[in-house]
């Protein structure tokens, strides 16, 4: 899996293309979608709580891997555009999705041995989908295209684009 600084400056490079054609997604706004780029992988929140600790507690099996699926990334999805004022609802949950989406095709680009990945689409597809895959988990090459193609966009946008950061 592409590293989380690499969800998120991809999500910022969307975020903010997407901003020269759409006038209304402002700059906390292309903060959602980075946002939104990092929600799969909380997931990871089995390094501070571990799994175990959690089934002791409920006394029930338990496991943090849907946050890593479709279903569980929208249940997340949901939850975050209802922190936001009525007025932003919509506009947060599309923003959200869009980050979210972005870290899945990233995801769906890595090589696995199998050739299969964990299903993803889970609970609409129970089993994962067949990719070749572009890169793997260790590779350093996504992160830095990642980050020079952040960094073209950030110059596109405050030179070009003539933005007010202030904005």
């Amino acid at each position: 899996m592409a590293d989380l600084f690499t969800h998120i400056l991809i999500g910022y490079t969307l975020a903010i293309v997407f901003s020269w054609r759409y006038e209304w997604i402002s700059y906390p706004f292309v903060t959602a979608v980075m946002i939104g780029s990092t929600l799969p992988d909380l997931n990871r929140i089995d390094l501070v709580l571990p799994e175990e600790t959690i089934s002791v507690l409920l006394g029930l099996p338990f496991t943090w891997s849907p946050l890593h699926r479709v279903g569980g990334t929208l249940l997340i999805v949901c939850i975050g555009a209802l922190l936001v004022p009525n007025a932003y609802r919509r506009v947060v949950f599309v923003l959200l999705s869009v980050g979210a989406s972005s870290h899945y095709v990233l995801d769906l680009l890595l090589y696995k041995p199998s050739g299969i990945t964990s299903p993803l689409l889970w609970p609409f597809v129970t089993h994962g989908l067949v990719v070749d895959g572009l890169y793997l988990s260790t590779d350093r090459w996504p992160v830095i295209a990642a980050a020079v193609l952040a960094s073209l966009v950030w110059v596109v946008d405050r030179r070009l684009m003539h933005t007010d950061p202030d904005a």
